[in-house]
């Protein structure tokens, strides 16, 4: 499935070493201001080479609008953007050819598709996310008409909950010839209660499985989340008073449905598996060998994950609103159960 989405739908296309990766957005409304400079900001935060802590791929990620905007609006027909790659090296990756990166999809891939892309992973690649960040900023920019802004922050990295001292359990890691992982936090604040549906429609369902679409993603928790199976529930239940809630444990969704708290997510990402130390694994024959991981990678994703993260809740929450006004059009024009009634009534 390459097509995120129902009625605010993302199609991303391209890979770590193609060409270029891309998104068509389908389902946008008309009259939303947009434009290259509404997405580069999101761009140039995920883009690598930007610092001692991050792959040294120069890519300059520059956003290309190729259609569905006109004078700066949103027109309503599909927005279609790209971004060119510039600074592949490709014969990085000719030991790969034939070996199975232990952490990565590459031998899944080649069990299901008996074919892959072995440069940095094709599609598995995280610098898939890119047409991702690209959706997820029109994303954004639909939220923001609507009162509602998304933004994220660092929990933890290796365990440590210092901010100062993230950088140097990065930085520790990488001298090492290793990788660390971590917790980020995405808010949304600003989304009014009454969004998403039951059972199947749950908002936090939706928010879960996008942030597990995420590659490094091991898991996820909404509010307190795995803390609340330590408590009674008269600990963890939010008290409700005539101004509305007096905590917020669920993490602004109660029942599958917004409550108009502000949405916590965190997410678990675990280390980059391409590292420089030996592993173990095997050769397209099934023989046995010992794989050093050279190329560009990340000593730790978590900080150029964030904007993914607020990417993906962006683009769940617009689909999301989107889906309420559309059921709130169906109801006032008398449509499903609302138009059964009124002829019942005249009966």
């Amino acid at each position: 499935m390459n097509t995120f989405g129902y009625y605010f739908r993302s199609t991303t296309f391209g890979e770590s070493h193609g060409k270029a990766l891309g998104v068509v957005v389908d389902g946008c409304p008309p009259g939303i201001s947009f434009s290259e400079a509404d997405v580069q900001p999101y761009l140039d935060r995920r883009r690598p080479g930007t610092s001692d802590l991050t792959s040294p791929r120069r890519e300059e990620d520059r956003v290309d609008i190729l259609s569905g905007v006109f004078e700066g609006l949103t027109t309503g027909t599909p927005v279609a953007m790209i971004v060119s790659n510039t600074d592949v090296r490709s014969g990085d990756y000719a030991n790969l050819r034939d070996r199975f990166r232990p952490g990565h999809a590459d031998l899944v891939y080649q069990q299901k598709y008996g074919i892959r892309d072995f440069r940095g992973g094709g599609r598995s690649s995280g610098r898939e996310t890119v047409a991702r960040v690209m959706a997820g900023a029109l994303a954004a920019r639909l939220l923001a008409e609507c009162g509602i802004a998304v933004s994220s922050r660092i929990v933890s990295v290796h365990g440590n909950t210092d901010p100062d001292w993230f950088e140097d359990e990065i930085r520790a890691a990488k001298g090492a010839g290793n990788s660390v992982g971590g917790v980020a936090e995405v808010r949304v604040a600003g989304c009014p209660p009454g969004i998403g549906d039951p059972v199947f429609g749950k908002l936090d369902a939706a928010l879960a499985a996008a942030m597990m679409s995420i590659g490094s993603v091991k898991g996820v928790e909404i509010g307190d989340g795995f803390a609340a199976a330590d408590r009674f529930g008269s600990e963890n239940n939010d008290a409700i008073g005539p101004d509305g809630y007096l905590t917020n444990h669920a993490g602004g969704i109660a029942g599958g449905i917004s409550t108009g708290e502000e949405i916590v997510v965190r997410i678990a990402v675990k280390p980059t598996p391409s590292i420089a130390l030996p592993q173990s694994t095997i050769d397209a024959a099934g023989r046995p060998v010992v794989l050093s991981v050279a190329g560009r990678h990340d000593p730790c994703i978590v900080p150029r994950i964030l904007v993914v993260a607020e990417c993906m809740a962006a683009l769940v929450l617009a689909d999301a609103t989107l889906s309420q006004s559309v059921n709130r059009w169906f109801s006032e024009r008398g449509g499903g159960n609302g138009e059964k009634e009124e002829k019942e009534k005249e009966k």
